[in-house]
């Protein structure tokens, strides 16, 4: 299937603002686009672009003073398969692991698997090893999470969330970030657009989507806590250890935000 997706973010700026933002479809996406998802300004504003150090596409630019907007619009090949499922993927033991996953064993900003660990082992240490363990956490996360933009707070952590019972998509993942890395399981922060394709409506308002991956088997699984379904049309952006690492825009100064529309959706005909 074909698929359309962007976005378009609109700022006010009392004076000439340095901003990164990642919002390109990641590299591993790249042989897939029929459109690229290039980044337009408006007005137009030179822009520099490089990978960070997860391998994630970044663009740097100097946004000028007052009105700002900066979108992209793209299309997108897709096999039209939903998110994998390997229920009989296992759990590698901490000394087997490859080397480039041990970092998503650590705690991070906004994940602190440290301070989660004795609740992790507590209430999931007799779930199954692998799979089962993985989707048991998000049961839980899903189950004991509210979901609610009104209780949005971009300094929220994984503890916190345990502790509040609220958040958005973000914490809903960082939350079972953490716990997965508790229970020795690498997990590693998404962020990128996922699609209503083959949900039932009524349909919420598009808006970019955080979910992890978490390593088992040999290879990286997607898991979603905050939906806890299969899902078709998911297309990665960005990933790192928590939403520090990837902030789809990121402003160095005082900055309003006038205008926010995500939007992915299938192409027919």
């Amino acid at each position: 299937m074909r698929i359309r997706l962007g976005c378009r973010l609109s700022y006010s700026l009392p004076a000439p603002t340095p901003m990164i933002l990642l919002l390109s479809v990641h590299y591993s996406r790249a042989s897939d686009l029929e459109r690229p998802d290039l980044l337009v300004t408006d007005p137009a504003t030179p822009i520099e672009s490089y990978r960070d150090g997860f391998g994630n596409w970044c663009t740097r630019l100097v946004a000028p003073a007052g009105a700002f907007t900066v979108s992209t619009e793209g299309v997108l090949r897709d096999a039209g398969l939903s998110d994998p499922v390997g229920l009989d993927a296992v759990q590698h033991p901490v000394e087997q692991l490859p080397a480039d996953a041990l970092g998503f064993l650590l705690p991070s900003r906004y994940c602190e698997s440290d301070l989660l660990s004795d609740f992790a082992w507590s209430t999931f240490g007799a779930a199954p090893l692998g799979w089962a363990r993985v989707q048991a956490v998000c049961d839980f996360v899903h189950g004991h999470v509210r979901f609610g933009y009104e209780h949005s707070r971009p300094t929220r952590t994984a503890a916190e969330t345990l502790r509040e019972g609220v958040g958005v998509c973000r914490d809903f993942t960082h939350l079972a970030v953490a716990l997965c890395r508790a229970l020795n399981i690498p997990a590693r922060y998404c962020t990128g657009y996922v699609s209503d394709i083959g949900q039932q409506p009524p349909f919420g308002p598009m808006d970019f989507a955080a979910w992890m991956d978490v390593y088992l088997g040999g290879r990286w699984w997607t898991f979603d806590p905050r939906n806890n379904d299969l899902r078709y049309g998911r297309v990665l952006i960005a990933r790192g250890r928590d939403a520090a690492d990837v902030p789809l825009t990121h402003s160095f100064g005082r900055h309003e935000l006038t205008g926010f529309q995500v939007w992915i959706d299938e192409l027919r005909g």
